[in-house]
């Protein structure tokens, strides 16, 4: 409202649209309820009547669904329901769910409040900041065409009978329209705000922001692990297949070339052309390595122990497959370790142990290093703590001055399949 093009945009009309709604609707809800209450009245003599007082119970159900949809006129925040679904199928089991919910008893406090309170003051508010000035604007038109030029009535109260009167009434009503433009805006905000405070609860709103937070987490997680894998194939697949043909080719190509210069470069190319392409293997290695999908973990960390400059032990005992995305980042977890190792510590041996257990897998990556790790000294451990804590992990590290240096990791996952070639 503080925006200049306030009046201009559409926000004034929501707001009237808001309120006008919830004077009809209001009305008809306490018709409704009135209605049910006293045929559960009547009826409860002969005990029919007992099994409708539920309904009166659960008539705040649909008035708050019917406020949710209204509330979209004029919150860009939607609010949502925090009725729990039954814990088993049929009428009775969704019943005795909602007349056991808190928020059942507090949309039956809103749909009394609304029915009993809050529609007459939505329709006071039309009444007085819409039509009244609406109806002092018009005074000149209606007095020419109903009052036949002698005479014409705002809101059928106050009767106007000489020109200059009309049209002052008419300006003066102008700028009781611009004001009431705002006192709508206003008054629609405070009744929304009102809604939401009966019909939702904050906590619920902020648990359902940080499930679907945690959900599009998970997806992002999973799309980066799938383009992952697909720039592992394509690279595997089309240009490491060239590269490993031009070497073939330049190496035959070498064989039966005469001594000479000719020779001589084409020597050169060949010795380039196996570079690159032990390059490009290692590259497709640090992308998503290919044992790491083939045979799983546990593999792929032996791997990596193999080729790490430090000597390694590896005590890894996993009964099974893990979901993909903890296989990957655990596995460059521990690459990124043993990397720091090999650079920063300073270490003669270094042992990788864990296993699954409890529905968590563990991981631990020990040296005898120098220790005094920093995680702010650029040494790869906040990238490590982010990239396990996207997967609900968790990472530790102790690494006293004089070593040595602990770093524990501990990913919640299940296992997917028992252990072995992947199909």
């Amino acid at each position: 409202m503080s925006r200049p093009n306030f009046l201009l945009s559409a926000w004034p009309w929501r707001s009237v649209a808001y309120l006008s709604t919830g004077a009809v609707a209001g009305a008809v809800t306490l018709v409704a309820i009135v209605t049910v209450a006293a045929l559960c009245g009547v009826l409860a003599v002969a005990l029919v009547g007992l099994p409708l007082l539920a309904m009166v119970a659960l008539s705040g159900i649909p008035v708050a669904w019917m406020e949710r949809h209204r509330l979209r006129l004029i919150d860009r925040n939607p609010t949502v329901g925090q009725h729990q679904p039954p814990a088993a199928p049929g009428m009775w089991s969704w019943l005795t769910t909602r007349l056991r919910e808190q928020s059942t008893w507090r949309e039956l406090g809103h749909a009394l409040l609304f029915a009993g309170l809050l529609w007459p003051i939505d329709a006071l508010v039309v009444t007085f900041g819409l039509l009244l000035p609406v109806s002092m604007v018009a005074a000149p038109v209606t007095m020419a065409t109903v009052g036949d030029g002698h005479e014409t009535k705002v809101l059928k109260q106050w009767t106007i009978t000489t020109w200059p009167t009309a049209f002052g009434v008419a300006v003066l009503g102008l700028l009781v329209l611009v004001a009431c433009g705002y006192v709508l805006g206003v008054a629609a905000g405070a009744r929304a705000e009102l809604a939401r405070l009966l019909i939702t609860s904050r906590e619920g709103e902020l648990d359902a922001k940080v499930v679907e937070l945690s959900r599009s987490r998970v997806r992002l997680v999973d799309a980066f692990e799938a383009e992952r894998r697909r720039i592992e194939r394509d690279l595997h697949d089309g240009a490491q297949q060239r590269l490993v043909a031009l070497t073939m080719t330049l190496g035959l190509a070498r064989l039966d070339a005469p001594p000479g210069p000719l020779a001589d470069q084409l020597a050169k190319a060949h010795e380039e052309a196996g570079k690159a392409l032990a390059e490009l293997r290692e590259l497709i290695q640090g992308i998503h390595p290919k044992i790491l999908a083939d045979y799983g973990l546990e593999a792929a960390v032996a791997d990596a122990a193999d080729r790490s400059a430090v000597p390694v032990e590896v005590d890894l005992e996993l009964p099974g497959r893990l979901p993909q995305a903890v296989e990957s980042a655990a596995y460059f977890v521990v690459c990124e370790a043993l990397a720091n190792v090999a650079k920063h510590s300073g270490a003669d041996r270094a042992q990788v142990s864990g296993g699954h257990r409890d529905g968590r897998l563990f991981l631990q990556v020990r040296d005898d290093g120098r220790g005094g790790a920093d995680p702010t000294a650029g040494s790869g451990l906040t990238g490590l703590a982010d990239r396990v804590s996207v997967l609900d992990g968790r990472l530790a590290l102790s690494s006293r001055p004089g070593g040595p240096t602990l770093l524990l990791v501990e990913f919640p996952c299940e296992l997917t399949k028992a252990a072995g070639r992947s199909a």
